[in-house]
């Protein structure tokens, strides 16, 4: 299916996009769409002086977003930009180019990783442990970066604390369901009390580290080594960058599952190594359990932005909608 946020796109559109980027002489050889996001149209280039690139291309000009999406496309730039100098060892897509034009609008144009994404490899009979090893320590050199504020850059969600900063976010998304007449299983009220309730936790983090955010197999590229062991070889999608805790980034890998229920899972292994003593105590269940509640209501409330209604896309809501449950029952016997 595609998302009514994707912009169809041509080989035409792409061959234009090339040369807009690298100049005219440039030539696409081959190209094709890339699977797997719901949100911008991306493609995948081989150019005439055999460089393989991804292109990207924004939503158009107009389509409804939620709240934190506006700007998506530069902020993976700016994304990509940062961890390539700031932790050089973590494997991002180095940026080609940036830009925009009247009729195709935004679009980035970054350079293609090796391998497969761990989500496409599921079920192949191949150990992913290694690979998702690796992605723990890529974890850890990411959160060694501090931000300015906690919370997303430019005009976003944000704030001077995570606790005002995770309010911001919990609100934004309130709002979009409200504007996308989005039914949830918790109030505005209920979610407030839960942050209220939780405010010592949520402050215990005082320092903004830079967070991927997006974790999700689907995002992870994996590909064997000269042993044949599945390591690391990119982080995609960065777009949805923030700052803040760092426990919030062991969410969406593990995700529909409970980081802190798998305490020698290799992703945590990973990062302890590469990061020390990780603590999953009461303070830090909570925290993760808000995370949880916070993502699955953001795959909530995107929903009919992608085109998806809970009749079309019945088993993701009422999945959706467990867990949601599961997370607000959890946090009100905590």
């Amino acid at each position: 299916m595609v998302s009514p946020t994707q912009r169809p796109l041509t080989t035409h559109d792409v061959a234009y996009l090339v040369r807009a980027s690298f100049g005219p002489r440039s030539r696409v050889r081959d190209a094709g769409p890339l699977a797997g996001g719901g949100y911008a149209t991306v493609w995948w280039a081989l150019l005439d002086d055999d460089r393989r690139v991804v292109l990207k291309v924004a939503p158009p000009a107009g389509t409804p977003l939620l709240r934190y999406e506006r700007g998506l496309c530069a902020a993976e730039a700016r994304y990509f930009r940062l961890v390539a100098e700031r932790a050089p060892q973590v494997p991002v897509p180095p940026v080609l180019y940036h830009g925009a034009d009247p009729a195709y609008g935004e679009w980035l144009v970054t350079g293609m990783l090796p391998g497969r994404s761990l989500y496409d490899l599921a079920g192949h009979g191949v150990d992913d442990g290694p690979a998702r090893y690796d992605l723990g320590v890529a974890l850890a050199a990411l959160h060694r970066i501090t931000g300015d504020r906690f919370g997303y850059d430019g005009d976003r969600a944000g704030g001077s604390t995570w606790r005002a900063a995770f309010t911001e976010m919990l609100d934004a998304l309130l709002a979009d369901a409200a504007d996308w007449k989005v039914r949830l299983p918790v109030t505005a009220d209920d979610l407030h009390a839960l942050v209220r309730r939780y405010a010592d936790v949520l402050d215990e983090v005082r320092r903004p580290a830079l967070l991927h955010f997006d974790c999700w197999d689907g995002n992870v590229l994996a590909a064997p080594d000269l042993d044949g062991r599945l390591r690391l070889r990119g982080l995609v999608d960065g777009e949805r960058y923030l700052y803040g805790d760092p426990l919030l980034d062991l969410v969406s890998p593990r995700l529909f599952r409970r980081a802190e229920d798998e305490p020698d899972h290799p992703l945590l292994d990973g990062y302890r190594a590469a990061a020390g003593p990780l603590v999953l105590d009461d303070s830090a269940r909570r925290r993760l359990a808000l995370y949880r509640l916070h993502l699955y209501l953001l795959m909530t409330v995107e929903m009919p932005s992608r085109g998806m209604t809970p009749s079309s896309h019945p088993g993701r809501h009422a999945r959706l909608a467990a867990l949601l449950d599961e997370e607000i029952a959890a946090l009100g016997t905590r």
